[in-house]
């Protein structure tokens, strides 16, 4: 306790004199010149940007501007995306007419065909009137009996081919005056058949076969000798067919 005593007015002696040095320093430096300053410091670091200012005045408008000289042409752009399509313009004036194409390639075989039916020609013919055929004539057989594809006409009296083939004609006829029966094939006398009369009334036949061409024509004609009739219980008759097709 007594040393705590004796060291207390010793601090506080010693506190008054740095006191006292510190004013006399500090007084003497006022009046004397400065020292010399130091160097400029190290530039701190940027500071943060401080925020945006108000929105200013708008501004008077600039002098236009003096027009500058056309510059070069620039490098042809991508093509732009296809417009929609238009409206359908009028037919235009049919144009010349072009090179026939190249061949085709050959077909398929068509549908089975019906071969009876494109090779017949058969008919069979009646004569039915009482009164002698006109002489150097066609003799008109004028009921058919039966006449596939009416290869033979009722009215002139002409068969005519439309098959070519081999055929076969034949006739039979009534007569009650002598009879000369020829046949004709395009206006040539192929055959000639005469039958002379031995009793009131008898009958003639004759046949041929012929080659025929499509359009070729046959017929019977009589001359001076035409006592051919057609009547009940006597008839005459004329038939042809093909026998073989071309």
């Amino acid at each position: 306790m007594m040393a705590k005593n004796v060291w207390e007015p010793v601090g506080l002696g010693l506190a008054l004199l740095l006191l006292a040095l510190e004013t006399t320093v500090t007084g003497s430096a006022s009046h004397s010149c400065y020292g010399t300053p130091g160097l400029p410091g190290t530039p701190g670091m940027p500071g943060k940007d401080g925020r945006d200012g108000l929105k200013g005045v708008k501004g008077e408008p600039g002098m236009p501007a003096i027009p500058g000289t056309r510059g070069p042409k620039g490098e042809k752009g991508d093509p732009g995306t296809p417009g929609l399509p238009g409206k359908t313009g009028p037919m235009g004036p049919p144009g010349t007419r072009g090179e026939p194409g190249e061949h085709g390639q050959p077909g398929g075989p068509g549908l089975p065909g019906n071969y009876k039916q494109k090779h017949q020609s058969a008919f069979s013919v009646v004569r039915q009137t009482g009164q002698y055929p006109d002489k150097n004539a066609p003799v008109v057989f004028n009921r058919a009996i039966t006449n596939l594809s009416e290869d033979y006409n009722t009215t002139s009296g002409k068969f005519t081919c439309r098959v070519p083939g081999l055929y076969y004609f034949v006739f039979h006829t009534s007569q009650t005056a002598n009879l000369c029966v020829n046949m004709y094939k395009n206006r040539q006398k192929v055959a000639s058949f005469c039958d002379h009369m031995s009793n009131t009334k008898q009958v003639s036949s004759g046949g041929l076969l012929l080659h025929m061409d499509a359009g070729h024509q046959l017929w019977l004609a009589v001359n001076d000798y035409n006592g051919m009739v057609g009547i009940a219980g006597s008839d005459s008759i004329f038939s042809g067919f093909l026998l073989f097709p071309d």
